[in-house]
C-alpha cells in the first residue's frame, strides 16, 4: 500500500472489537457498531514535520461520525483530520 495522506490527516486501520460480552454472549455482526479506535498506518508530511503528538503504529481514539472510509488493497481504512483524533491509548 502506497498511500500518503495530505494536509493534516492520518490513515487509520480500525481495530476489531470483541464479539463476546463479558458474560459470554456472542454479539452478531449486524448488531455491532464500528470501533472508534484504530492503529495509525500513515501520517501526512505536514504532521510528521510539525506535530509530534501522533506516530505510526500508535492507537488512537476518534469520534463516531468522523473521517472518510476508503478501501486500499481490499482492506478498509479511515482517513482522519488530526483535529478528529480525541486521544491516544498508551
Amino acid at each position: 500500500m502506497n498511500f500518503k495522506p495530505l494536509g493534516k490527516r492520518i490513515l487509520v486501520e480500525r481495530l476489531e472489537e470483541d464479539t463476546k460480552t463479558s458474560s459470554g454472549i456472542i454479539i452478531p455482526d449486524n448488531a455491532k457498531e464500528k470501533p472508534l479506535q484504530g492503529k495509525i498506518v500513515a501520517i501526512s508530511k505536514e504532521i510528521e514535520e510539525g506535530c509530534k503528538c501522533v506516530a505510526l503504529n500508535q492507537i488512537v481514539v476518534f469520534g463516531k461520525y468522523k473521517g472518510n472510509e476508503i478501501k486500499l488493497d481490499g482492506k478498509e481504512f479511515i482517513v482522519l483530520e488530526l483535529e478528529d483524533v480525541l486521544g491516544t491509548i498508551l
